[in-house]
Formats: C-alpha cells, sequence, structure tokens
C-alpha cells in the first residue's frame, strides 16, 4: 500500500508541475495530454521492470488527472464556447 500512495502522489505532483506551465485551455489540455502520456509509459515499466505497486498508483492518478483535465475541458466547453 506504502508503494501505490507514493506513485499516486508522486504523479499528482508530476502533472500539477506540468499544468503551472499551460497559459490557456489549450495549452493546459495538450500538455496533460503529454503529461498522462508520459506516466502511462512509466506505469508500464514500473509494471514490467519495477514496483507493481508503485505501477498501480501511477496509473490510477494518471487516470485521475486526464478525467479532471477532460471535465474541466467539457464543463468550460458547455459554458463558454469550444475552449481548444
Amino acid at each position: 500500500m506504502p508503494a501505490v500512495a507514493a506513485g499516486a502522489v508522486l504523479t499528482l505532483a508530476w502533472q500539477v508541475l506540468v499544468a503551472l506551465f499551460a497559459t490557456s485551455m489549450r495549452g493546459l489540455f495538450l500538455l496533460m495530454v503529454m503529461a498522462v502520456a508520459v506516466a502511462a509509459v512509466v506505469a508500464g515499466l514500473l509494471l514490467r521492470f519495477g514496483d507493481r505497486g508503485a505501477a498501480v498508483g501511477v496509473a490510477v492518478a494518471a487516470a485521475l488527472g486526464g478525467s479532471v483535465t477532460a471535465g474541466i475541458a467539457a464543463v468550460r466547453w458547455l459554458t463558454l464556447g469550444w475552449p481548444l
């Protein structure tokens, strides 16, 4: 369980740091897609060669971050128009 938590916390920190570089909604969306893709690759590598618990934490946090970003884009689209 500690490895799962560590993987999740570090992945969420990675996504927050990447999101801080965004200057627009389009930039945020594209950066987060890239961050989720990198996290997915890391989860795959951890699953194959490293700690499976950490891989689960990374995968769950990456999915959560991607879902939140998609939700933000959807809400913006519904309220203000096409964000991208």
